[in-house]
């Protein structure tokens, strides 16, 4: 890396593009889908708004993931580093940080998803002390 990587809030909705790009990017672990929408987005927005963070290296998002707070537990989705600038330290900032803003909120637990078969994934994860868990998940869609 050349330049500096600043981790911060994403700037909504001036950098969305360029965070929707980057997942559409990502490669087989990102599946962007009906929650990912500008307005599904600002919905998650109004509810954390400090845990939508980008990483940024000059004037470009190289970096980005989405954590979520219920009051009880967390959730991080859609870890994305742009392809040719992994292995060097961006993901495990981008994790350091949405896991510190979590810790500050209170929160005690956080859970990942990882799609079946990303060992890419699983090894980053597990080397930064998360575990799989042996549960069965299931999901609803409520509105089509």
């Amino acid at each position: 890396m050349n330049q500096p990587v600043i981790v911060r809030a994403i700037r909504y909705p001036e950098e969305y593009a360029a965070v929707l790009t980057l997942w559409q990017n990502a490669g087989e672990g990102v599946h962007v889908g009906m929650s990912d929408t500008p307005e599904e987005i600002e919905k998650k927005l109004a509810r954390d708004p400090d845990l939508f963070l980008v990483a940024e290296m000059g004037d470009d998002i190289v970096g980005s993931v989405l954590g979520g707070f219920d009051g009880r537990r967390g959730l991080i989705y859609h870890l994305a580093v742009r392809a040719d600038l992994r292995q060097q330290g961006i993901g495990d900032s981008l994790m350091a940080e949405v896991e510190g803003r979590l810790r500050e909120k209170g929160c005690r637990k956080v859970y990942l998803l990882v799609t079946r078969g990303n060992t890419p994934a699983m090894v980053f994860y597990e080397k930064r002390g998360w575990q799989e868990m042996d549960i069965h998940l299931f999901g609803k869609n409520l509105q089509d």
